[in-house]
């Protein structure tokens, strides 16, 4: 089982490339509610897992699927960060975890939601899976040492890290992340993206969140 989608109780996708994510995943954990939306779009969804507190999970729909429900009542996590665990610990094998519906609705839900991905490298031994968050807006990764990003040309981009003593030196953007310092979460977003493939240097290993659409 290489990919799995974990579908979160935000808003539901519509747009073709999170649709395509979620029908073509080798396996689906759902937050709890999200369940919910997911048999909206499709009756015949079937998850490998719900996960969650059960608090917004219908009890029609909890004693259906009640032979897969993972009751998680601890409040120290997220929905999101319970079922990235379950899926961990479950299916170490799988190489590719997208999160869907971990945006919209509520803002305080998808800033939390951003935050904890940004934790995640550090909470969790990743090795060399990859975990994004895609919504109909754009995907957002994070890394964590510097590399080289394939986006395209003329892709829209932002970047975030929660690290102020960080320095970024860039290659293929609009404006360079040379001179910035990352005090404000707004000090590198809105860019652009002038080569097919970027260069981000970091001067120290450290969370950075890069969003593109």
């Amino acid at each position: 089982m290489n990919s799995i989608v974990i579908l979160c109780n935000g808003l539901f996708p519509t747009e073709p490339y999170p649709l395509n994510l979620l029908d073509t995943a080798d396996g689906v954990v759902c937050c709890d509610g999200a369940l919910e939306k997911w048999l909206q779009y499709n009756p015949s969804a079937n998850p490998m897992a719900v996960v969650g507190d059960m608090d917004s999970l219908p009890t029609e729909l909890q004693e259906r699927f009640a032979s897969v429900l993972v009751h998680e009542s601890e409040q120290d996590d997220n929905d999101q960060t319970k079922a990235l665990r379950w899926v961990l610990q479950n299916h170490p094998e799988a190489s590719d975890i997208v999160f869907l519906g971990a945006t919209g609705l509520r803002e305080d839900h998808t800033i939390g939601n951003f935050g904890h991905l940004m934790d995640y490298p550090r909470e969790f031994d990743l090795g060399d899976r990859q975990l994004s968050m895609v919504s109909d807006f754009g995907t957002a990764f994070v890394i964590v040492e510097s590399c080289e990003l394939h986006l395209g040309e003329d892709r829209r981009i932002s970047i975030f890290t929660t690290d102020p003593t960080l320095r970024i030196s860039s290659v293929g953007l609009k404006w360079p992340l040379d001179n910035v310092i990352f005090d404000s979460w707004w000090k590198a977003t809105l860019n652009r993206t002038t080569e097919p493939i970027i260069q981000l240097n970091l001067s120290h290993p450290a969370p950075v969140l890069v969003m593109v659409d």
